[in-house]
């Protein structure tokens, strides 16, 4: 698919080292706004890791990273999060004493501009979260937890969203319910979404691009339909399952 904007979010040439270990290399990509790409590939390719850099919670040992055409590789997560990129985790952990209420909150005066209740309100709306604000969070299921910190960040308004396996210990009807969620922010509020994900699924029905990663690097990338069933793709992905 093409797309007449003009890139929102981009990297170009990362590279990244762990524990004396290449995870990553010269991996490049544009996101525009309304988009959803998605990136797949085996465990140990290097999905995550590249998050961490495009999120700002590691730095990156060569390359850049730009957001509305402004360098931003050196900016730390909360600086680029104040700009307007969201961040979700695999694992959707909650600040379990807090009740879902006392989240919204904290959230709303974690930074100036304080929000108000309506901009909570906002946010849990778009994801459809109708949780009681008095209801501990460790008492909330998996998907509950994961429409409590979408509103979080909704409720800032980003434009951009990195997304680490949304669909992680969903079952069907939630990862259904996810998907309209996503097709309405991308396509309804022209967000720029980029999601990692194994759900090949949900893949299929929301990615308007696709890139597959192996061993650090990315080996292929297009409309998902066209690629998926190229050898290189099938060596590195269905064959390490």
């Amino acid at each position: 698919m093409k797309f007449k904007s003009t890139p929102i979010f981009t990297c170009e040439g990362l590279s990244l080292d762990l524990g004396g270990r290449e995870v990553l290399r010269d991996i490049g990509l544009e996101l525009h706004p309304g988009e959803v790409l998605g990136i797949i590939g085996p465990n140990g390719a290097g999905k995550t890791s590249l998050l961490e850099i495009l999120s700002g919670r590691y730095r990156p040992k060569t390359g850049k990273v730009t957001f509305e055409g402004q360098d931003i590789t050196s900016l730390p997560l909360f600086e680029r999060a104040r700009r307007g990129i969201g961040r979700t985790y695999q694992t959707p952990l909650v600040p379990e004493d807090l009740t879902v209420g006392e989240t919204f909150k904290a959230v709303r005066q974690a930074f100036r501009p304080w929000l108000t209740r309506f901009d909570a309100e906002y946010g849990a709306n778009l994801v459809h979260f109708r949780t009681p604000h008095d209801k501990p969070n460790s008492g909330l299921k998996t998907f509950e937890r994961r429409k409590l910190l979408l509103s979080c960040l909704l409720m800032r308004q980003p434009k951009v969203l990195l997304m680490d396996e949304p669909a992680a210990g969903l079952i069907n009807a939630e990862i259904d319910e996810i998907d309209q969620i996503l097709r309405m922010l991308s396509k309804e509020m022209n967000m720029a979404v980029l999601i990692v994900e194994h759900r090949i699924e949900l893949l299929e029905s929301i990615a308007d691009r696709v890139i597959v990663m192996d061993a650090g690097e990315i080996i292929a990338r297009g409309e998902l339909e066209e690629i998926i069933d190229s050898p290189a793709v099938r060596a590195a992905y269905f064959e390490a399952h």
